[in-house]
């Protein structure tokens, strides 16, 4: 006879272990390193929020101050390494191995990790592919998850940053796992429930409000005239001739000017209702005018964004709220409208090669990509038509039955050809290759592959890659558009020039626009505090971002 039960009687060993640090289901912040010691074994699978935003950081605290000797060698299955304990942890020997998405504010201390050999890595994944290993071969034994309040019974609320929560809770609490949640304060009835008390084994009232990242507030005073001529490109160029509708943004300040260009540049060009008006996106505040001009129509969130709550809140027919009026994000949900229902994604990247092929990790940085995999990827499961992606599907086409071609989703790499540092965007050959094989990766971690890309857009103009006949073609539109660097210098010149002829290749005034017209003026905001007076002074920027 089988052994049927033993999780289940494993689990309920650690809750009755945790037990002694809880009155009922509440801990102190003062027992969250004895209760952690309780409930965790050596060589668990540890799910720590850890999200792109939102951090349960009292949690991260107490994990990082836990005793080696008792825990020790964790797997850590965690979508962010955004906070220093985060890798603390490695240091200490408190944990071992790790699989995570994103580390943006700690990529360099990660690469440094793995290239010293601190880290064990699985793999940097995208957040829908981590999220479906929860479900397969990473469970978590424990959770530690943030909320913004919770009752005594463990109902907790999670406010606007719901973000991966539901996920990790749903994997973990069926899973015979242990959960965890800190929140800002025990309430007597909580606003709404989102995750329901059943699913919770402890809540810790921690002693300061958890950490949420403005990660997607983009200061319009900083935005430049190159980065308004690629945006004015993009609307011309791509956003008017597909028709794009329903799309996805990245976090950079290319985009950023787009959403700001929208009211202006876009009014002018007569696009209003005829192109983005359906977002998968957190809200940000660059995209305040478009909705007071009435661009959008309707906006699902991966998370929330700091200072958003309020205008949120007023604005219930764009965004999808609770009967509360706070915001309900979802990062699984979102990830996967961006996947099947939206028809372009466009975002930047940090490297990219001859063909296409792209990344954010560097020699020095190692800062994973999210969800990027995820918007910017071509999904062969979709069966839905819409004009841009029957459009896009037809110029990629080369040879078949018409009738049983597959659109194309949009796969847009809005860069400038020299990044920070003037650093070159476009390389021979992706740092991530040598990543792979100093830390012995049997696979480089490319953040999206060529054959996903469909379009790149620099200052030099836009080079699409959907009429690319051969391999040569896309390297030459490629290098065509590729500036100064090494690689825009290394162009076949005829090449590059008849590709232009075909359209292939289209330089600003190929489109019509005057590069001395992208100017500043044209954007709807200026600065953080135009965006306050466009919203009615229902935004509330971050302090760091109050400069007036």
């Amino acid at each position: 006879m089988g052994e049927w039960r033993g999780e289940r009687r494993a689990r309920d060993a650690r809750i009755a272990a945790g037990r002694a640090h809880a009155d009922g289901k509440v801990v102190p912040a003062g027992a969250v390193v004895d209760l952690l010691e309780s409930i965790l074994r050596p060589g668990d699978r540890v799910c720590l929020e850890g999200d792109n935003q939102k951090q349960a950081d009292c949690l991260a605290r107490g994990l990082s101050a836990c005793d080696p000797d008792k825990i020790h060698d964790l797997h850590m299955v965690q979508s962010g390494i955004v906070l220093p304990e985060h890798l603390d942890v490695f240091e200490t020997g408190i944990a071992k191995r790790l699989d995570y998405s994103y580390s943006g504010p700690q990529g360099a201390r990660i690469a440094k990790m793995l290239y010293g050999g601190q880290i064990e890595l699985g793999a940097v994944h995208t957040y829908l592919e981590l999220f479906a290993r929860y479900f397969v071969d990473l469970t978590p034994n424990v959770a530690l998850i943030a909320g913004v309040s919770a009752d005594r019974n463990g109902n907790l609320y999670t406010g606007p940053n719901t973000e991966d929560t539901p996920t990790v809770v749903e994997a973990t609490a069926f899973k015979n796992g242990v959960v965890v949640a800190q929140v800002n304060e025990i309430v007597d009835t909580v606003p709404r429930v989102d995750i329901p008390g059943d699913r919770v084994d402890f809540v810790v009232e921690a002693d300061t409000p958890f950490y949420v990242e403005p990660l997607f507030t983009r200061d319009p005073a900083a935005m430049t005239e190159t980065q308004i001529l690629i945006a004015m490109m993009a609307i011309k160029g791509i956003y008017a001739e597909y028709g794009i509708r329903r799309l996805n943004h990245g976090i950079g300040f290319g985009t950023a000017a787009i959403e700001l260009l929208l009211p202006t540049y876009g009014e002018k060009l007569g696009l209003k209702g005829k192109i983005a008006t359906h977002w998968a996106l957190n809200p940000h505040p660059t995209l305040i005018p478009a909705i007071e001009s009435g661009w959008v129509k309707q906006v699902h969130c991966f998370g929330s964004e700091v200072g958003m709550d309020r205008y949120i809140r007023e604005r219930p027919d764009i965004f999808f709220t609770g009967a509360d009026g706070s915001l309900r994000s979802n990062r699984a949900f979102c990830q996967t409208a961006g996947l099947y229902a939206c028809d372009m994604f466009i975002g930047a990247t940090l490297q990219i090669d001859l063909m296409g092929h792209s990344s954010t990790v560097t020699q020095s940085r190692v800062a994973g990509f999210g969800g990027a995999p995820n918007m910017g990827s071509d999904p062969h499961g979709r069966r839905h038509p819409s004009d841009a992606w029957m459009k896009a599907g037809r110029e990629g086409q080369i040879v078949g039955d018409p009738a049983l071609m597959r659109g194309r989703k949009l796969v847009v790499q809005l860069v400038e050809t020299f990044g920070d540092k003037l650093v070159p965007t476009f390389v021979e050959k992706l740092d991530a290759l040598e990543l792979a094989k100093k830390i012995g990766l049997e696979l480089a971690p490319v953040m999206i592959y060529a054959d996903d890309v469909t379009h790149i857009v620099t200052e030099e103009g836009i080079a699409n890659l959907l009429l690319c006949r051969d391999a040569d073609e896309r390297e030459q539109a490629i290098r065509g558009v590729a500036g100064y660097t090494e690689v825009g210098r290394g162009r076949d010149r005829a090449k590059v020039e008849a590709l232009r002829a075909r359209g292939v290749i289209r330089r600003p005034e190929d489109l019509g626009i005057e590069p001395l017209d992208a100017d500043r003026a044209l954007l709807a905001a200026k600065s953080i505090k135009d965006l306050v007076h466009w919203s009615g002074g229902l935004y509330e920027p971050p302090a760091r971002f109050r400069n007036w």
